[in-house]
Order: structure tokens, then sequence, then C-alpha cells
């Protein structure tokens, strides 16, 4: 397994809680985030980028700055987060230079963009703690993964040699004629192979969907070793996703990176409705998790 640098591993330690857990909001959707805004195509497509600034700088306004950290896009929210001193002395900043959405290739599968002009060294003008790349995975379709893990493993070696802290997510997708049934039983397969690809190309920090059950959790972290991984929300209800970060905590993940599940009901085109449903609702979501972290954490202290 690749160990991290001392910078790597200040970065690190910056992005996670006093326990050394990880705990980030993220709010680096683009599109995603417009469909929570406005319910059609069209209002969605007359959300600019500023709307969609003003609504992460709320996010980390009112979430990021009890959780340590935020992960956000160098499209809208950057460098405004710092300029317009939003974020938190002590709040770190993640900054995802994956593109919104996907190309599709001649087969079907999803292949994933980098956005523009957007790199290791950008990431550290704008300000950032470190940085994030997410790639789409199917591990049982060898032809599905060849450009993205080339793109991953570019990246890897970008940020390495600007000795950056870099978070590597993947996540898994049904393909064409496959049922949701289908899908869902190959999970926790997907998940455990494609996190020891994105380990054998030297990923150092690892954000992945649910493996599906503790089990598969346990298997995530034994293939992990020392490498620490968190566990991402994918937008499902809050009670669902409690039920699985208590599921990946009890099995060695290292934390949490939650979007959606915190507030994608919280968010709206008038500020005051975000303002107060993040300053209430998301906050009491957030203050589950971190209970949720703290007592599985120190479980694991303890147990070393």
């Amino acid at each position: 397994m690749a160990a991290m640098t001392t910078a790597e591993r200040r970065g690190y330690q910056q992005i996670c809680d006093a326990s050394g857990s990880m705990m980030v909001i993220a709010c680096d959707q683009r599109g995603g985030m417009r469909t929570l805004l406005a319910a059609t195509p069209e209002e969605q497509a007359k959300i600019g980028n500023n709307i969609l600034g003003e609504t992460k700088a709320d996010i980390a306004r009112y979430l990021a700055s009890h959780a340590g950290c935020v992960l956000v896009d160098p499209i809208c929210a950057v460098p405004d987060l710092v300029d317009n001193d939003i974020l938190p002395r002590h709040t770190a900043l993640l900054i995802g230079i994956d593109a919104s959405g996907w190309e599709i290739s001649p087969e079907g599968y999803r292949i994933s963009k980098i956005v523009d002009g957007i790199n290791a060294r950008r990431v550290r003008e704008l300000g950032g703690t470190g940085g994030k790349i997410m790639v789409y995975l199917r591990m049982d379709h060898e032809a599905a993964n060849a450009k993205n893990l080339a793109t991953l493993k570019e990246t890897i070696e970008d940020f390495a040699r600007e000795d950056l802290l870099l978070v590597v997510e993947f996540l898994t997708y049904q393909v064409e004629g496959e049922s949701r049934e289908e899908y869902e039983a190959k999970i926790p397969m997907l998940i455990r192979e494609g996190t020891r690809a994105c380990l054998e190309l030297g990923s150092k920090v690892l954000k992945i969907p649910y493996p599906g059950s503790e089990a598969a959790c346990a298997e995530v972290t034994r293939i992990a070793g020392d490498v620490p991984w968190a566990v991402l929300s994918a937008g499902v209800d809050h009670q669902t996703f409690l039920g699985q970060v208590e599921a990946a905590m009890k099995n060695g993940a290292s934390g949490v990176i939650a979007g959606r599940s915190l507030w994608k009901d919280c968010i709206s085109l008038d500020r005051k409705v975000s303002q107060d449903k993040l300053s209430t609702t998301a906050v009491s979501r957030l203050r589950d998790i971190q209970a949720l972290i703290k007592r599985y954490r120190h479980s694991q202290s303890a147990a070393a």
C-alpha cells in the first residue's frame, strides 16, 4: 500500500475531526444540485453557477463549520468561499476536480471527465487542503475501466508531484441490459474490486459507496489495510444512511463524506428557506452522524 508523505498526512489530519475520523460535507455536485432546486429541465437550465455558488456557501456556512471540512467544486464555489471569508479558519477545503456528468463510450460505458484547467497545482492555488477525483468503475467489464483508470493514474501521479493530498472516489452503475436485481447482487464484488483497483494505482485515501453489508465493509477494510476509507451517502434518506454509517464504522471505516443525505431537502432557491433548514434539520442530521462516528471510533481506539 502507498504510504502518505508528511505533507499528505498533514492534509489528511486537517480533513479529520479531533478523534482522527473523516467528517466531510460534500457539496461538489452541479447537475444533481440543479435537479434538487428546480423540477423541470427548463427551470434547471436557468440556475446559473452564481446561484449554485450561493447555495454551496450556505451549506459551508451552516454545516461545514461544524464538521471540519467541506468538499466543493472548482466551478461555482472557489475561490469565493475563501476570498469572501465564508470558510472558517479551522475548516479544511477539498476541491473536486471531476467534471459534472459523464461521456458514453461506443460500448455504452461511462467515461469520467476532469474539469478543464484543474490539476493539483490549481487546487493548491485555490487554497485547497487537497483534491478529490471521482471515476466510474465496473470491475466485471474490463473494457469499461481502461480510460477511467488511466485518468486516475495520471491524477494520482500529478498530485504526488505536487505532494498534495488526493481523495479517490469511485462509483459503480448499471450497464445496459442489466436488471436492478442483477446489479444490486453484484455491488459487494464491484466495491471490493474497485477498491482493489484504486489501491493498486496508489490511492492513499478512499471515498466509496456503501459496500452492502457489515461483512462487505470488513472485507473492504481488510483489502485497504492502512489506507483510510470513508463511506459516501449517495443521497439515501437520513435513517438509511445512519445504518450504513454504523455498519461501516463498526467494521473499520475511517469516517464519512456526506452530501445529499444531509442537505438534499434543505436547499431552496429561497436562501432564507435554505438557511433556516440547513441550520436546524441538516445540523441535527450531522450531529446524529457525528455521534455514531464518535462511538465507533472510540471503540476502534480501545480495541487497538
